[in-house]
């Protein structure tokens, strides 16, 4: 599975952007794409995910109420929706595919990983 990430930019607190996934090759062995997010000198840190097979989607609490995430099974692209944007959601955001039927939150247990696109948020 090959997962390419676009989107990110630089933008002020308050603002709003989004996210895109496009995901290509065997993706019918991703169940679970995940969003995660790594700040300078921070770990990788779980924001949000959703199943193919169904609407369960699932939020960091930092991110809950403003953040969302939606996919297109048509296009095979998952979506991370970001609203009221804050400085410290400043990272590089990931995309990540899993096999595993069971959303999990560790990064290390998603098989597949995008380039990552920066999102800036100046106060």
């Amino acid at each position: 599975v090959q997962l390419v990430e676009s989107g990110g930019g630089l933008v002020q607190a308050g603002d709003s952007l989004r996210l895109s996934c496009a995901a290509s090759g065997r993706t019918y062995s991703a169940n679970v794409m995940g969003w995660f997010r790594q700040a300078p000198g921070k770990e990788r840190e779980f924001v949000a995910a959703i199943r193919w097979s169904d609407t369960s989607t699932y939020y960091a609490d930092s991110v809950k109420g403003r953040f969302t995430i939606s996919r297109d099974n048509a296009k095979n692209t998952v979506y991370l929706q970001m609203n009221s944007l804050k400085p410290e959601d400043t990272a590089v955001y990931y995309c990540a595919a899993d096999r595993g039927v069971v959303v999990r939150l560790t990064p290390k247990l998603y098989e597949y990983w995008g380039q990552g696109t920066q999102v800036t948020v100046s106060s």
